[in-house]
């Protein structure tokens, strides 16, 4: 019945192109899942030190396909690799919003999950958010053919080692700092500009969202808890009554079914919260894309300051201009003088321009790039978002109908009394 409801809502709402699946990407070749994860310990017996890993499993379907990956495999990553593979990916392709990875531990005071980052619920939730992560890379057609990617789904051993060779840490850190950096460019582009805004805005709204409903979830809990005390009631007055007493006790019994059965109901809407959690972290990736634009251009334009700055500079040699020390101890340049500082000044202006081109160049391909994966992501949101909504509905049907159920048996029950 829940899947009907589900096609019901979802006919509702107009297809789009996102829903149409992506082409060439490594998803329709191969099944990725992060199928359990486990508990383990390093050091001695007096001091240990817990982590937990995820079993990836993945297993090829295309028996067409050229790939170079085996046809099944199964390894353990930890939560630090899955971070490792998401800078990576990040410094390689930073014109791509990139993919989130579930929170590591609690992060906002209005969430009702466990703080302790080994409870069995949050550990099984951020194993759902790891393969959403690895999902979301294997359908994209630029990422999902990253060969570090596909290394890290299938080679266990010396994977980390890899990473190294690329020299991937020392550019992560110089490139990162630049990236963190505030700018304030002279001719902003109003399309990034829009785009970054509109980041901030998702996370704002997303945030809110969550805010509500765990608001919302938290007075449920509470409100079918206190049924609990209806249960009660009525078995204790079961015991004093002969003839109504049989139809009271079950009466009990049902309203603490409906106390007890809010827990289920809660656990999957806690699923789909983390969807809508997901694009809240989106938002923030989105406006990343624009501040490593914001890097470029500012590139751009100190490049260009440096051949305005050198050009005026020519210009004063050229018309025998001369600093105040130079007026007053009478020391002028000789026409040789002033040819050999223009010529210099030539070579420096010259190299200026070299630099504006390759830094306008890197810039409008980067640009180019991020329009076109930002468009993606922004079909792809609307696709997520719309069914993300739709489960969030036939949810609360879902438990409408079981709590309507629950009441009927209980007017029966009532109804039963001699």
């Amino acid at each position: 019945m829940e899947t009907d409801d589900f096609c019901k809502i979802k006919s509702k709402f107009p297809e789009s192109d996102g829903d149409k699946k992506v082409k060439d990407c490594l998803l329709d070749h191969m099944e990725i899942s992060v199928s359990e994860a486990e508990k383990r310990a390093t050091g001695t017996l007096n001091i240990r030190d817990f982590y937990t890993v995820y079993l990836i499993e993945t297993k090829v379907t295309d028996s067409e396909w050229k790939g170079t990956l085996v046809n099944s495999c199964s390894l353990w990553r930890r939560y630090s690799e899955f971070e490792l593979l998401r800078s990576d990916l990040e410094m390689s392709y930073p014109y791509i919003v990139m993919p989130t990875l579930p929170e590591k531990k609690v992060m906002y005071a209005w969430q009702k999950a466990a703080t302790d980052t080994f409870d069995p619920d949050f550990v099984d939730r951020r194993r759902v958010g790891l393969e959403s992560f690895l999902l979301r890379v294997a359908s994209h057609p630029i990422l999902s053919h990253d060969a570090l990617f596909m290394s890290f789904l299938q080679k266990e051993d010396g994977w980390r080692e890899t990473l190294k060779e690329t020299g991937y840490l020392l550019f992560a850190e110089s490139r990162f700092k630049a990236f963190s950096v505030s700018v304030r460019l002279k001719q902003p582009d109003k399309r990034f500009e829009s785009i970054k805004n509109y980041g901030g805005e998702l996370q704002s709204h997303m945030g809110e969202l969550l805010r509500v409903r765990a608001k919302l979830a938290s007075s449920l809990f509470n409100l079918h808890r206190l049924h609990a005390n209806y249960g009660r009631v009525f078995s204790e007055w079961s015991a004093i009554e002969k003839e109504m007493g049989d139809g009271l006790q079950k009466a009990g019994h049902y309203l603490d079914s409906l106390a007890l059965g809010v827990d289920s109901i809660l656990e999957e809407e806690e699923l789909i919260a983390d969807q809508f959690k997901e694009y809240l972290f989106f938002g923030g990736a989105l406006q990343n894309v624009c501040k490593r634009r914001e890097a470029l251009q500012l590139e751009v334009e100190q490049a260009e300051g440096l051949v305005s700055a050198k050009s005026q500079e020519k210009e004063k040699v050229q018309l025998g201009k001369v600093g105040l020390m130079c007026r007053l101890f009478g020391s002028v340049d000789t026409d040789e003088v002033r040819e050999l500082k223009v010529s210099a000044l030539d070579e420096r202006i010259e190299e200026g321009r070299s630099s504006v081109k390759v830094a306008r160049d890197r810039l409008n391909t980067f640009s180019g790039k991020a329009l076109v994966d930002i468009e993606r992501f922004q079909s792809q949101k609307a696709v997520d978002l719309r069914e993300t909504l739709a489960s969030y509905i036939v949810l609360q049907i879902k438990m409408s109908r079981k709590g309507l159920q629950t009441w009927i048996r209980i007017c029966k029950c009532l109804e039963s009394i001699p």
